[in-house]
């Protein structure tokens, strides 16, 4: 691929990434949090579904099954805890912990899938959650909205595990839509039981669910996507450390949010260990076959 286009597509993909913390938190004004990223997904999985309905679906019951437990951690878990942080930290917070997600990866797939890293992933997820620490201001304030961003980046984890295990049994754009629509309608169902749901209909909240619906996730899926498969997986995934950056970029130019100086220093720390876990220069034969690739 052309170097500039790529450069285009991973700024444009992690762009939509990380300003969805920021434009999420402003739809937080109109709507409640579970409803919104509900209203987010189920509309994303909709049309998706339309789109890829000529594509061969699952025939077995028990891969819809797997396809809604994908659902449940990697959209319903994941969304659900961001935009609950979001009451109580800022976007630019949320999303760094949300994308320290690669470094649970590696330490969750040792224990419950034995693969083995190399020395310089185990450098990675030490330097990784040092910027995790450094943070949270150099201590453990666990708050509720500090919680939920650490809760999103496990989900998250757990879901990436679930996908590189299950994912080749389906199409990834059927994979990508169903798994999107039954975490949305999760995330309702949610909406309904543990908060009370309140929609402001005006012209800026059905700008911001349509944004966060089509571009911040249909697109935004559909680029990065494309760059995997057209591309070095590890090398472009490496590139997710500019979702955070775009995260806090986002949250000051939108919601002027103030940033302390121990938080970038902290990011710059979770940047690097995201770097180090992901950029890799040759296909691990073991971790493939352990994954069943």
């Amino acid at each position: 691929m052309n170097p500039f286009l790529f450069g285009v597509l991973v700024v444009t993909t992690t762009a939509l990434m990380g300003s969805s913390f920021a434009v999420g938190k402003i739809g937080l004004g109109y709507v409640t949090p579970l409803l919104l990223v509900g209203l987010r997904f189920t509309i994303a999985g909709i049309l998706m579904a339309l789109f890829v309905w000529k594509k061969p679906l699952p025939k077995k019951f028990l891969d819809w099954v797997r396809i809604f437990t994908i659902g449940l951690f990697q959209t319903a878990g994941v969304m659900g805890c961001i935009f609950l942080s979001l009451r109580t930290i800022s976007a630019g917070e949320s999303s760094i912990l949300t994308f320290s997600n690669p470094l649970l990866v590696v330490i969750l797939s040792t224990i419950f899938l034995g693969i083995r890293y190399q020395l310089f992933h185990w450098i990675g997820v030490v330097i990784g959650f040092s910027g995790v620490f450094i943070t949270l201001g150099f201590h453990l304030h666990l708050e509720i909205g500090i919680l939920l961003g650490l809760g999103a980046s496990i989900s998250w984890s757990i879901g990436t595990l679930l996908i590189k295990k299950w994912g080749s049994n389906f199409n990834i754009w059927v994979l990508t839509a169903y798994q999107m629509l039954f975490g949305g309608i999760l995330l309702l169902l949610m909406s309904l039981t543990l908060e009370t749901p309140d929609l402001t209909i005006t012209p800026t909240s059905v700008f911001i669910i349509l944004w966060l619906a089509i571009m911040a996730s249909i697109v935004q899926f559909a680029i990065w996507f494309y760059l995997l498969n057209t591309g070095d997986p590890g090398k472009t995934s490496a590139f997710l450390f500019l979702a955070p950056f775009f995260g806090v970029l986002s949250g000051w130019v939108l919601l002027k949010e103030v940033v302390e100086w121990f938080v970038y220093i902290g990011a710059l720390f979770i940047f690097l260990g995201i770097f180090l876990v992901n950029w890799t220069f040759a296909k691990d034969r073991k971790v493939d076959q352990k994954l069943g690739a």
